[in-house]
């Protein structure tokens, strides 16, 4: 049994068929096959169940998988590290970001860090549906929002303010609000997820609260269709600072009632287990921070936003 067979194992396993892991490892059927049996051989025992349709593991593959892949995952994590000492970063990246953020914030950056490491390669998976590590081929992933599985691992990046964003052009047609009691006079441009559509938009101005159920004709489930309709001047939207920072700042966009703060939210970096916590992603944490914190206190140098609010 090689070191790389269990990697090949490791591939059936993730897309339960030989032929879809050996095209993923650029390899003939018959040598991720071979791998298999070799493996199998070696541990005296069948870690699949196969049928003429697919594999699926078996008990004993269901016992075995994991502690070899943190096993395979801690090796990695020692070659990185040596790596790390002799000043070199690389291997894949594969890094899961929100359609918006992603696109329009994330991917420079991501840009100038491989120019800094050219021993880096990326595969940038974009999507605004939460992020399945067993399903999409990501090995960390940068959502909004505190994750909510215990079994992850996060780094927070930063706070990020939502802001109330208009148009100027819509302003002019339509007025600004003053009071989130003045919203429901206004068309709202939402974010939808799945068939969650968010258009409850909850804000705070000292120690009061305001819910507002807004009504409007259009919802999305992609965060930068919803900054499109914004800029053209379909209605009112609420967006991250982050995402939004570029038109706020050439005032292509405007925050609405400045004096009333949304429910805030947090950028995070998620990973699905400690061998995912490579120096590469250590790297892109501290470079995340310096980067978003130099966003927002841009934001904080124009009046858009205040020191507190982030």
């Amino acid at each position: 049994m090689l070191l790389e067979d269990l990697h090949v194992v490791l591939k059936v396993a993730e897309f339960k068929s030989i032929t879809a892991a050996a095209a993923s490892l650029d390899m003939r059927v018959a040598t991720a096959s071979a791998a298999l049996k070799r493996v199998e051989a070696n541990l005296g025992t069948e870690l699949f169940t196969r049928t003429t349709r697919s594999l699926k593991l078996s008990s004993a593959g269901e016992r075995y998988l994991p502690q070899c892949e943190e096993a395979l995952g801690l090796l990695l994590n020692a070659k990185q590290n040596m790596k790390s000492e002799q000043g070199l970063i690389d291997g894949e990246l594969r890094i899961g970001v929100s359609s918006d953020l992603g696109r329009n914030i994330v991917a420079p950056w991501l840009d100038q860090f491989m120019q800094q490491h050219a021993g880096i390669s990326l595969k940038l998976h974009l999507s605004d549906s939460n992020i399945d590590f067993y399903r999409d081929p990501v090995d960390i992933a940068l959502r909004y929002g505190l994750p909510n599985d215990s079994s992850l691992y996060g780094f927070k990046i930063c706070n990020v303010p939502r802001l109330l964003c208009a148009s100027p052009t819509f302003i002019e047609k339509h007025g600004a609000p003053k009071h989130p009691n003045e919203l429901s006079q206004y068309n709202g441009l939402f974010y939808q997820l799945y068939d969650i559509v968010n258009n409850q938009w909850e804000f705070s101005k000292g120690e009061n609260n305001f819910k507002v159920k807004m009504k409007g004709n259009r919802a999305t489930n992609d965060g930068d269709m919803v900054k499109r309709w914004c800029l053209a001047g379909h209605g009112l939207a609420v967006k991250s600072a982050l995402d939004t920072s570029e038109f706020l700042l050439n005032g292509e966009l405007v925050r609405v009632m400045q004096g009333y703060q949304h429910k805030p939210s947090e950028l995070w970096i998620v990973c699905a287990g400690r061998q995912s916590i490579t120096p590469a992603v250590r790297l892109i944490r501290d470079q995340l921070r310096e980067k978003t914190l130099g966003v927002l206190n841009e934001l904080a140098q124009a009046k858009i936003l205040q020191k507190g609010e982030f």
